[in-house]
């Protein structure tokens, strides 16, 4: 029976009080059982939780109590058990690392397009105004190779910080066309979204929400495979239950005969992280937060 409640959530909204946010949530966390990972910067807020669904959701509405945080909306599945073994609390540089000080996005975001509506222009083969759509998968190589949207846009990069440079040397391909970006949930995309605005590109759009509110909200039509989630379940498929043919090894395993470049090695680093050792370590769970900021 699946009664574990996940959650994924994000907001960028300014946090000077990063460092002392940092103890009041972890001691907050802990006492309602809860496990996973949270990432604190003067950026804003990202975070993975597991457990029983009222702590979970009790979790989420103290944290709403405080303003800044009162429209959190986090993204929900459920599994049999808990996909994480600790519960870590981490003040970063960035809740999603661009090392690109200019991107801002608590300052103003990119236009966004609802999942059911992208949908439709992916059916129609134009947005609302005849212009081609093309999709831009903004994550890491690993984790395109669990699943995608059909005939997406794929730079190969490694981790985000390649983004930028991959996006100066692919721009002027886009520049006709309506782009929309995606990622996990949401959090990549809307940097990047942001970027290509700032570069130049007039018709930029980011999917809310990420691709599981598109899970969540569609079908899954155009979309193939999986979903890889930072936690032990690996993948995730169109009903936002477990692919249970993957596993974090299997990605893993792939990655060691995937070549010599660096995105075997990024994959086997993330996928490390998530193992599902039996005895994990708080080296571990650091190197779990490590691999989400990536």
């Amino acid at each position: 029976m699946d009664n574990i409640l996940n959650i994924s959530c994000y907001k960028f909204v300014p946090l000077p009080d990063a460092a002392a946010l940092r103890d009041l949530l972890h001691a907050r966390a802990t006492a309602a059982g809860l496990k996973g990972t949270i990432l604190l910067a003067g950026e804003g807020i990202n975070f993975f939780l597991a457990g029983a669904a009222d702590a979970v959701r009790g979790f989420v509405d103290a944290l709403r109590t405080d303003a800044r945080f009162a429209d959190l909306d986090p993204k929900e599945s459920w599994s049999a058990t808990v996909p994480f073994r600790k519960m870590l609390v981490k003040v970063k540089r960035e809740i999603i690392r661009m090392d690109h000080p200019a991107i801002q996005p608590a300052a103003g975001r990119a236009p966004s397009v609802a999942p059911a509506t992208l949908r439709r222009w992916l059916e129609q083969g134009h947005d609302d105004e005849g212009r081609e759509v093309v999709t831009l998968d903004t994550r890491n190589a690993f984790e395109v190779d669990q699943g995608s949207f059909d005939n997406a846009i794929d730079w190969r990069i490694d981790k985000f910080t390649e983004f930028p440079t991959a996006l100066r040397a692919h721009k002027e391909e886009l520049r006709d066309k309506t782009v929309v970006s995606f990622c996990t949930g949401g959090i990549r995309c809307e940097k990047a979204a942001i970027l290509m605005h700032e570069e130049g590109l007039p018709h930029v759009y980011q999917l809310e929400g990420g691709i599981l509110k598109y899970f969540e909200l569609t079908d899954g039509a155009h979309y193939h495979g999986g979903c890889f989630v930072f936690d032990e379940r690996a993948v995730l498929t169109s009903d936002l239950s477990a692919d249970a043919t993957t596993g974090v090894r299997d990605i893993a395993s792939k990655a060691a005969v995937a070549g010599a470049g660096a995105g075997a090695g990024e994959a086997r680093a993330a996928a490390g992280a998530m193992a599902g050792a039996t005895n994990r370590t708080n080296a571990d769970a650091e190197a779990h937060a490590d691999a989400i900021e990536k």
